[in-house]
């Protein structure tokens, strides 16, 4: 029987068109989202892409890969309810937790918004590499490692549904990415390699040939923590994969037959993903032989915003939107004298905020540090890991929505007390990927000038590292302790830092429990107007270098130019 988020069985017909030379085969269809990220907005016009899918390409299984949480208000004042009512209305046959579920896991309380959100789904939630049993807030949503009635709200590693008179096997991945770029705590991740081997093996010992990894490892993301090609190439056995993490957008689906050395794989594997933002519905069409071997995958992804809302859904939307509206629109009381730009790579700069001191990183960081001295007046400096900075300020009054939307996740304030020597290996961390971008990179409180060689090997980069003490600046001293403010998921490892995590670990921090967004507001506040610039925090030289040359270059070619023009004046 088909789960579904009514508890009851649905028609067996699958109305779809088999090409004459499959005619004898199954053909299996799917619809798929993932990295949603709070926009519920998006909801209404999803579900009339579905319901406009459903019509065309008939009934299939309805999968989400990840990452519901973070990076709206909605999220900020929802923190998952909202995109759950909207969910369970689409009817979704299963759910595998994203990195960004964990964003909101507490040293203390766990994961009581994420339990939440498990406690009212009205679908499985899958996880093979996922294990919940530490959490006392998961004890009653543990399911067994396979089911075949898989129950609404609860947690399996794999789940075997009946689609259209054959038993289809679905199991989760979630990327271990987690460790590092979000807070899961008590929940612990193992090798997806190994669980998706474990799994096949399970399934085709209960007779079960067509196989579903529902993945969120990312397409063709960082290959040391494993993507779904490499997954495909390496585990035998898994059919299709329905994936998210990466954003992309694998149209149509990626029927894999050989490896990266060109050797035939053993079984094909379909790989398909839906971008972000429930931009697009995935729709995905699989034909299986006798055996269970796919002989043949099309798709498609379907535009949610060429579709008008769902009525229902948009009515639905409008008692959120407006506490959302209120909330963003409430003035905080405070101005940007100038405008604090977020600056980023990819969208075409040449400074980046994972890359380069910024006016709005200088702010932050003055922000943390003016909290946390009122609590600890030894704090000596204030660093904001630059991936939790996620949106500019433009000039003039600030909103409540202008600082959520910079900083989402809702952080905490918290004190380390670090040596020296580990203060300069964690910003030889922060620095390994210098002059590139790297959300580990480190904005840095006044009073810190940190001076460096992005043109030396990683971890021999940090050329000075001065902090004001006693009305000087003084060298960091390796072997003095010092007290740091930071936000609670760096602290605890976030970003690739280990080192200040193994202090996190050892018990030498403090959760103070201010929220980042609202440390920021209070800063601002005290001082009504607020003028923020570069001023020389952070100094890369080999890149001082290179803007001298570039200035030299330039002053040749103005110097050349003016000869030329000299000499065509000669000869005329």
């Amino acid at each position: 029987m088909r789960f579904h988020r009514y508890g009851m069985a649905l028609g067996t017909a699958l109305f779809v068109t088999v090409p004459p030379a499959f005619a004898d085969n199954y053909t299996l269809t799917l619809f798929h989202t993932n990295d949603l990220h709070g926009r519920t907005d998006q909801y209404p016009h999803l579900i009339t892409t579905l319901n406009e899918a459903r019509e065309t390409y008939g009934e299939g299984l309805l999968l989400e890969a990840g990452d519901i949480f973070s990076g709206t208000l909605y999220f900020t004042e929802f923190q998952g309810q909202d995109a759950l009512e909207f969910m369970n209305l689409m009817g979704y046959d299963a759910f595998v937790p994203g990195n960004h579920e964990f964003d909101l896991g507490d040293p203390k309380e766990g994961h009581q918004a994420l339990a939440a959100f498990f406690a009212g789904a009205e679908f499985p939630i899958l996880g093979a590499n996922l294990d919940f049993s530490a959490g006392p807030e998961f004890a009653d949503m543990l399911g067994e490692s396979i089911s075949a009635d898989p129950q609404a709200g609860q947690l399996y590693d794999g789940i075997v549904v009946e689609h259209n008179g054959e038993p289809i096997g679905i199991f989760g991945l979630s990327t271990q990415d987690s460790e590092t770029i979000s807070s899961p705590g008590h929940v612990t991740i193992s090798d997806y390699r190994q669980a998706a081997e474990a799994m096949v093996a399970s399934f085709e010992e209960q007779g079960v040939n067509k196989i579903i990894a529902l993945t969120h490892l990312g397409y063709d993301s960082d290959p040391s923590v494993g993507n779904d090609l490499l997954l495909a190439e390496h585990v035998e056995g898994i059919d299709i994969i329905i994936g998210g993490h990466s954003h992309s957008q694998v149209s149509p689906p990626r029927l894999l037959s050989e490896s990266r050395a060109g050797e035939e794989l053993p079984s094909p594997t379909v790989i398909g993903q839906a971008g972000e933002y429930g931009q697009h519905l995935g729709v995905m069409q699989v034909t299986f032989d006798e055996d269970g071997v796919v002989v043949d995958a099309s798709g498609e992804l379907l535009a949610a915003d060429d579709r008008e809302a769902d009525s229902d859904a948009a009515q639905r939307l409008e008692a959120y939107t407006a506490k959302i509206e209120t909330l963003r629109d409430t003035l905080i009381g405070a101005k940007a004298i100038s405008a604090l730009p977020n600056p980023r790579h990819g969208s075409g700069d040449e400074q980046s905020v994972r890359a380069n001191e910024t006016a709005l990183g200088n702010l932050i960081t003055d922000a943390q540090l003016h909290a946390a001295q009122q609590v600890a007046p030894e704090t000596v400096m204030a660093i904001q890991n630059s991936g939790g900075i996620r949106e500019a300020i433009e000039r003039g009054d600030v909103s409540v929505g202008d600082l959520i939307a910079v900083q989402p996740f809702g952080n905490r304030l918290t004190l380390l007390d670090v040596t020296g020597a580990e203060l300069l290996e964690t910003f030889e961390i922060a620095l390994a990927n210098a002059p590139d971008e790297n959300g580990g990179f480190l904005q840095v409180s006044a009073g810190v000038e940190l001076v460096y060689d992005s043109g030396e090997p990683p971890g021999e980069r940090v050329i000075s590292l001065k902090i004001a003490r006693e009305g000087a600046m003084q060298a960091v001293d390796p072997e003095r302790t010092y007290t740091i403010a930071t936000n609670n998921f760096t602290a605890a490892g976030g970003d690739s830092h280990t080192v200040l995590g193994e202090a996190y670990a050892d018990g030498r921090n403090t959760i103070v429990g201010n929220t980042d967004w609202e440390m920021l507001r209070d800063y601002m506040v005290e001082r009504k107007e607020v003028f923020y610039q570069v001023e020389g925090r952070i100094t890369d030289v080999a890149q001082e270098v290179v803007a001298r040359e570039d200035v030299a270059r330039e002053d040749v070619a103005q110097e050349n130019v003016a000869q030329e023009d000299v000499a065509q004046g000669d000869s005329e």
